[in-house]
């Protein structure tokens, strides 16, 4: 579909100038004053519910493809920041119809239709179709967070080109390394257990015991059970179901029981950032192997949402750039991770060997950008222009004041511009974004290093 909207940014991504920014396409949108109302419900198999209340133009000639562009994007970002299996449309059923089939077997998120229903919740995704004023309330449930650091602890963060861990004692750090690994493109799940088993044995030496045991890693992970991550994208199915997805219970059954807790990476990225900050309304993203993302609400709990922010939409463009997983078009992970980095060399200019892998991509582009090498910096200043934009996207539907940035990304003389960069576009386009939101960068370390240390804080020593 094209942008269907006019849209004139003041910044240009240099090596990608067709970009067309969601947050100025939704803000063109609202500026047309929509006013038939419409609400999004999104129940999760918990049956908790998360509801946006929005409203479109008045259904008919172009407003038809203005409206079913905009509800569609909509809950993309919704589903992949929330989630939910049951969808209920409150107001005009011809968007619930659309929406209906675009997310459906046969329709063009069929990948989503599948993720959400049968691989997340463990049933099939539907949709209700309901009067504006009968939309299911909103019903929320939130959980206090990790930091815990008494006695002493190991923690772990699985990417999907290395694993890091840190050993704890007694709230200081002793211990702290990270080993190359390939998940992604290993079938036997054994390469996964014996690899994170390492990681932990190699931690515990440095420790008189150990007390408890926190990670995280990519993927969605419901009361430590791994319900899908592209960390096991090449493990075949049947054996994903017997092997992978009760993995952390077999690694704690194997370090004798002890507490053990493991959540998505990216909601250790927030923890990293509130712990560090002693603060809350902190929304953490960690450019990486993808983008992962976690946010701390401003009463300092973690929720049961999804937060894969990879998904979401970033570019309303017919071209933009498609994921490869789910198929989608000007997603998150093809703006803000080493997927970005590999996909704008040939833009800038730079050639590199064709087997050489996104991360040895990266590590290349960051050394060119130590040497002065205009080109890596033009990558790099592309990334800052589509971060500065997506930085009022998300503050569209997150509250908060703190954004942490962490990642292989963000490593080198590389993060500075991409900051720099984001920050000018938000000072010119979103000055009143740009007024409540604070940046925070950890130090180079902590950058590589932070996720797995706060890891360590997450359970509770009974």
């Amino acid at each position: 579909m094209p942008a269907l909207l006019p849209i004139e940014p003041k910044f240009r991504p240099p090596l990608d100038p067709d970009f067309v920014p969601a947050a100025l396409w939704n803000r063109a949108f609202r500026a047309r004053r929509p006013s038939s109302k419409l609400a999004l419900a999104l129940e999760r198999a918990d049956g908790t519910i998360s509801v946006s209340h929005t409203a479109i133009l008045p259904h008919e000639g172009a407003n038809i493809d203005i409206n079913q562009r905009y509800a569609e994007r909509l809950l993309k970002f919704l589903l992949w920041q929330k989630g939910g299996c049951r969808v209920v449309v409150g107001g005009d059923p011809r968007i619930a119809d659309y929406l209906r089939g675009v997310y459906s077997p046969e329709g063009e998120r069929a990948f989503d239709y599948h993720f959400m229903g049968e691989r997340v919740y463990g049933r099939p995704m539907t949709f209700e179709n309901v009067a504006y004023e009968a939309t299911p309330p909103e019903k929320e449930a939130a959980a206090p967070l990790g930091r815990h650091l008494d006695g002493y602890r190991i923690g772990f963060d699985l990417g999907a080109s290395d694993r890091k861990c840190a050993a704890v004692a007694e709230g200081q750090v002793v211990f702290s390394e990270e080993v190359p690994w390939t998940p992604g493109a290993q079938a036997d799940p054994r390469y996964h257990l014996d690899g994170i088993d390492d990681s932990l044995r190699r931690a515990a030496a440095h420790l008189p015991r150990v007390d408890a045991i926190g990670g995280s890693a990519a993927g969605v992970y419901v009361n430590n059970e791994v319900r899908v991550g592209s960390l096991y994208r090449g493990v075949p199915q049947p054996l994903f179901d017997t092997r992978v997805r009760r993995l952390f219970f077999e690694l704690q059954k194997a370090w004798g029981g002890i507490p053990f807790e493991v959540v998505n990476d990216g909601e250790v990225t927030a923890l990293a950032g509130s712990m560090a900050l002693n603060d809350s309304a902190v929304l953490g993203i960690a450019m990486g192997s993808s983008l992962a993302a976690g946010f701390v609400t401003p009463q300092g709990n973690i929720t049961t949402w999804l937060n894969e922010l990879a998904f979401v939409p970033v570019d309303y463009r017919d071209a933009a750039p498609a994921d490869e997983w789910s198929g989608d078009r000007g997603v998150g992970v093809q703006y803000f991770s080493q997927q970005a980095v590999g996909r704008l060399l040939a833009p800038a200019g730079i050639e590199l060997p064709g087997e050489l892998p996104l991360p040895a991509r990266l590590e290349q582009v960051q050394k060119l950008m130590a040497a002065g090498d205009g080109r890596a910096r033009k990558i790099y200043e592309t990334i800052g222009v589509f971060l500065g934009y997506n930085i009022a996207q998300y503050a569209d539907f997150y509250d908060f004041r703190n954004l942490l940035i962490l990642g292989r990304v963000m490593t080198g003389e590389g993060g500075d511009v991409i900051l720099s960069v984001a920050g000018d576009v938000l000072r010119a386009e979103f000055p009143e974004v740009a007024e409540r939101i604070r940046f925070h960068i950890p130090d180079e370390k902590e950058k590589r290093h932070g996720q797995a240390i706060a890891a360590t804080s997450l359970p509770a020593i009974r």
